[in-house]
């Protein structure tokens, strides 16, 4: 276990648990809990046992497995202060400097299904889809690397009225057999239909008879909705290979894919005693559902109309996700305007026998992004910002800036890295923000090579791999080199390095991959730190020069495996 924090709570965790054997009671603290729960473990076992706190913290020092431990303290009322000695940092480091997986075993692994992404066929994927993307992307890695069997589900909206009207309109112009169409149109092409189908009723009838043949999926119907998703799909792709993202068209399951499960989902709702019928509507109540009268608020499964809703259709998700797939955690990754709907749709899911124990659904919410206005970022016509120009200006920007960098870098090696750059800078601006807050695009922050930034980490980086190019040493020859950690500076980087286990564990629990950053952008730090306060290449003996340059490739690897992690490159040179 390379986790720090981890082994030091589990030994304390042990001792109390001893202390509280001895006096017949519960243990107050368990191993599973971390140190922030120790500080007051011996007060609350005082209590229970009416025993002074300092008596109880002495006894537990007493009792726990202190060997690494250089005078134990207790301070206050009874807090238990440690401080690690070098030979514990040393032995753990050096564990993790030749391990693969830097000293993070993989877990018995649970399945989860993380959906993530959603665009919506005949669009172009816009700035908005820009979140949920690359949240989404750095979970399925987190979650993989833990050891989680994970699949990927990209839940396209395909299917319904708009593609009725769509298909309608495309007929009718000839573009239907337009085969140099492109996302462009058909956007535009529908705003048009929309209005057409407001103003025209004889556009409207024609459009809702194209809705019942795709329904009944008449050939010629079908034949241009399946043009209309293979060519969002050839997009989607485009934009997924440029920031890295690992879905791919395999990944893809539309709406269109639970449309013959949905009447199952409305018989078996029926067959649970869960359906009402209100205004010709069928509904289900969940409990503790209220709207903002204090009346029950109802999730509709079928309307009046007798059409089946976006509700039916997720409630069919929830089904086939767990008995088809048979995942046991279901991620949706959804902005957070949707967290009381997705509330609704597991609540009902429950009632209905379906999500239970010890399978669970998740909604991970996140924010807007926002110009520098402080309102929704959208392009000059008021639309929202198309992702793939996003991209496009994020590998240019990425160019432009490590061309000023490093002028002399051939042209081949300077656009490979300044892609790297570039959508790294785009990818972590958004990661490294808590996902429940809304966050401003800022060009000059996110390229920044100061601060909490891609390219920040990137440079830290490549210059520890600069170190091992200046000194003409290949860095797996400095693994397993036993460290010194005498330097304040020193101790501070090991620790920092041997957190990185609990920070990775935290990102994965609260599905908030920032808490990551904040990791990588304190480690980087502290290798600075380091690097201004211990002389590298120049230290003062030839051990303290290996002990030195295995710690930097211990960083070098950390930064590049957490980067990793989060989806983004991180080049040996800039």
């Amino acid at each position: 276990m390379a986790d720090l924090l981890a082994v030091l709570t589990d030994r304390l965790a042990k001792a109390f648990a001893v202390v509280a054997g001895e006096s017949g009671v519960d243990p107050v603290v368990r191993p599973s809990d971390r140190a922030d729960a120790q500080a007051n473990g011996a007060l609350a076992l005082a209590k229970r046992l009416g025993r002074s706190p300092r008596e109880v913290a002495a006894d537990v020092v007493a009792a726990a497995d202190l060997d690494g431990i250089a005078a134990p303290e207790i301070a206050g009322p009874g807090f238990i202060n440690l401080t690690v000695d070098a030979s514990l940092l040393t032995s753990m480091i050096g564990d993790v400097s030749t391990d693969d997986r830097l000293g993070i075993a993989a877990d018995v692994g649970r399945r989860y299904l993380v959906d993530y992404s959603a665009p919506n066929v005949a669009k172009e994927m816009h700035i908005g889809h820009l979140r949920s993307t690359v949240i989404g992307d750095a979970l399925v890695r987190m979650l993989g690397f833990l050891g989680h069997d994970v699949v990927r589900e990209n839940h396209i909206g395909d299917w319904g009225r708009p593609f009725g009207l769509l298909i309608e309109q495309l007929v009718e112009v000839g573009a239907a057999a337009d085969g140099n169409l492109d996302l462009d149109q058909t956007g535009e092409l529908y705003k048009l239909a929309t209005t057409r189908f407001a103003d025209d009723p004889d556009f409207a009838e024609r459009a809702r008879a194209r809705v019942v043949a795709l329904q009944r999926r008449e050939s010629d119907t079908i034949a241009v909705w399946q043009r209309l998703v293979e060519l969002s799909e050839a997009q989607w792709q485009d934009d997924y290979a440029k920031l890295g993202v690992l879905l791919t068209v395999d990944d893809v399951v539309g709406e269109s894919f639970y449309e013959d499960l949905m009447p199952t989902v409305i018989e078996r709702l029926d067959a649970a005693g869960l359906l009402t019928e209100s205004d010709g509507a069928l509904v289900v109540f969940p409990p503790d559902f209220t709207n903002r009268d204090g009346d029950p608020l109802p999730l509709i499964v079928r309307s009046s109309a007798g059409a089946f809703t976006y509700a039916t259709s997720d409630l069919a998700c929830v089904v086939d996700r767990l008995e088809r797939v048979k995942a046991e955690v279901l991620v949706y990754v959804v902005g957070a305007p949707q967290a009381h709907y997705f509330q609704m749709v597991f609540a009902v899911s429950a009632m209905a026998g379906w999500l239970q124990p010890p399978a669970e659904a998740v909604h991970v919410p996140f924010g807007n992004v926002l110009g520098t206005d402080g309102k929704m970022l959208r392009s000059r016509s008021g639309d929202p910002v198309a992702l793939h120009d996003v991209v496009d200006e994020a590998i240019e920007r990425g160019v432009t800036v490590v061309a000023e960098k490093n002028p002399d870098l051939p042209d081949e090696l300077r656009r490979a890295i300044g892609h790297a750059v570039g959508v790294g800078a785009l990818k972590y601006a958004d990661l490294s923000t808590d996902r429940v807050r809304d966050y401003t695009f800022d060009w000059d922050r996110m390229l920044s090579f100061d601060g909490n930034t891609a390219p920040y980490l990137q440079y830290a980086h490549t210059r520890i791999c600069s170190l091992f190019r200046r000194a003409g040493i290949d860095r797996e020859s400095a693994r397993g080199a036993a460290m010194v950690v005498d330097e304040p500076q020193e101790r501070a980087l090991v620790m920092r390095l041997l957190g990185y286990e609990a920070a990775l564990r935290e990102a994965v629990a609260r599905c908030s991959p920032h808490r990551l950053c904040t990791y990588l952008h304190e480690l980087a730090t502290d290798f600075t730190v380091f690097y201004e306060h211990c002389p590298v290449l120049k230290a003062p003996s030839d051990e303290l020069r290996i002990s030195r340059l295995a710690l930097s490739d211990v960083t070098a690897r950390t930064l590049a495996h957490g980067l990793g992690l989060l989806g983004i490159d991180a080049p040996e040179q800039m």
